[in-house]
């Protein structure tokens, strides 16, 4: 962990708790999770319990303690996307990644993981990686991900 990107974070901020949750968002934007060794600067600087910044460091969906890829790849669970075949390309992207639904690759490039709807139903079944959107491309996950690793 880069003690000097912790502490530069932290003194963006006024010493005050309101600041708790901008404070996390910008360390798992940094370290891509949320390093333990970070949390407990955290509580020291805000003068908070480590419980309180724990809570809510485990409350958001959107704070891992564990490392993520350098991108995230989240394939859609809902409904239309479950009709048409959400299981099977979830399966395939296990597979091609060699990696479980909340797992991340070997080379650290992408952390595989499933959301309950991506609003994009028309595309079912849907995934996407960052912010990019793949609709009906089971057959083309090889060439996608390839193209995802060298962007």
């Amino acid at each position: 962990m880069d003690t000097d990107a912790v502490k530069g974070i932290l003194e963006a901020y006024g010493r005050e708790e309101r600041f708790l949750l901008p404070i996390l968002q910008d360390l798992q934007e940094r370290f891509r999770y949320l390093p333990r060794p970070a949390l407990t600067e955290v509580a020291r600087y805000l003068a908070v319990s480590e419980s309180r910044v724990y809570a809510v460091a485990t409350f958001y969906k959107a704070f891992s303690l564990t490392p993520k890829g350098r991108k995230s790849i989240k394939v859609c669970t809902g409904t239309a996307c479950h009709l048409r075949g959400a299981g099977a390309l979830l399966g395939a992207l296990e597979k091609e990644l060699d990696v479980p639904v909340g797992g991340t690759t070997a080379d650290g490039q992408f952390t595989l993981e499933t959301v309950n709807c991506l609003g994009a139903c028309a595309l079912a079944p849907v995934f996407t990686v960052e912010d990019q959107v793949y609709g009906k491309s089971a057959g083309r996950l090889g060439e996608i991900l390839e193209k995802e690793r060298r962007s």
